[in-house]
């Protein structure tokens, strides 16, 4: 069991660095859509109805990986072929590279028109308030959270719950993108879905973090300012994850993060995360770099991590 898990979990990350999203059908996206009618039914000015909107989306998605993990272990193929399969259908590690590295050619153009064009396909703020250090830092913090909400953490759940950790944890993380943010329609409805989100991620983010701080040297970047940063100023951050890992890559890459955050439904002024200088177009081909080599790193321990869980239950 733990070697079809570990097998097929490596197969999915190679799936999506060699073939990215799938283009049509994309399971997440139908997911989506799934919960955008769901919403319309339930959807009421308050904490209840958002807490039954995402247990019912939620569950749904656990019990259809419950459903393919048991199907799968009819053989050790078959099971890494599911867990392949899941692993390839949850990861975005390929995606954000490519929306990462756009931005980044844009920049170093100095095509601010295109630059803004292709923010939105990494984060939800107003692309059209920021100049090009404003461009650099979103795309940074961006590839830095989305590395840790869309390789590492998804990669752990898979390594310890298999399929339904794949696809519940999946489920839980576009929920909050969707509705788990502080606009006025979802402040209430979607509290839910966003402390679900905070507890699914306690502990990838900070795995993510240190990952980042062992690797920075491989991309010319400070392990030790990488700790720093992550020890001195993650904790002021007003998520309870994004912080751990944006700090830790604003100091592999000796930058400054934070400050004024113009999102549709208001404005934010975060923390600084980091000592140096703005980031520049440089620093987002950077991340980008520093980000595909986390996600290989995490890759590598949930493989090995689901090694080390088979074995137990083995022994059961």
């Amino acid at each position: 069991m733990g070697v079809a898990r570990a097998i097929g979990l490596l197969l999915g990350m190679a799936a999506d660095g060699a073939l990215g999203d799938p283009r049509r059908g994309h399971p997440v996206a139908a997911f989506g859509r799934l919960a955008g009618r769901v919403e319309r039914a339930l959807y009421r000015d308050d904490r209840l109805a958002g807490a039954a909107h995402t247990a019912l989306l939620t569950g749904a998605a656990v019990l259809l990986g419950a459903a393919g993990q048991r199907f799968g272990r009819r053989g050790p193929a078959l099971e890494a072929a599911t867990t392949a399969l899941a692993t390839w259908a949850v990861l975005g590690g390929t995606s954000l590279a490519g929306e990462g590295v756009a931005v980044g050619r844009a920049l170093d153009a100095g095509d601010l028109a295109a630059a803004r064009e292709r923010l939105p396909g990494l984060c939800g703020r107003d692309p059209d308030s920021l100049d090009t250090n404003g461009l650099a830092r979103a795309a940074v913090e961006s590839v830095a959270e989305n590395t840790s909400d869309a390789v590492v953490a998804p990669l752990l759940w898979g390594a310890v719950a298999g399929i339904p950790g794949l696809l519940g944890y999946r489920a839980v993380n576009t929920l909050d993108a969707m509705i788990g943010h502080r606009s006025a329609r979802y402040r209430r409805f979607g509290w839910a879905a966003a402390r679900l989100d905070d507890l699914a991620n306690l502990v990838p983010s900070r795995v993510a973090a240190l990952i980042t701080a062992g690797c920075a040297p491989v991309v010319g970047g400070s392990a030790a300012e990488a700790w720093r940063a992550f020890r001195r100023d993650a904790a002021a951050h007003p998520s309870p994850n994004a912080g751990q890992v944006e700090a830790a890559f604003a100091g592999a890459l000796e930058v400054r993060l934070g400050g004024r955050t113009v999102y549709p439904y208001g404005v934010e002024d975060r923390p600084v995360l980091g000592v140096g200088r703005m980031p520049d177009a440089g620093h987002v081909t950077r991340a980008v770099e520093l980000s595909r080599v986390v996600g290989t790193v995490a890759a590598a321990i949930a493989a090995l991590l689901a090694l080390v869980f088979g074995r137990r239950r083995a022994r059961r």
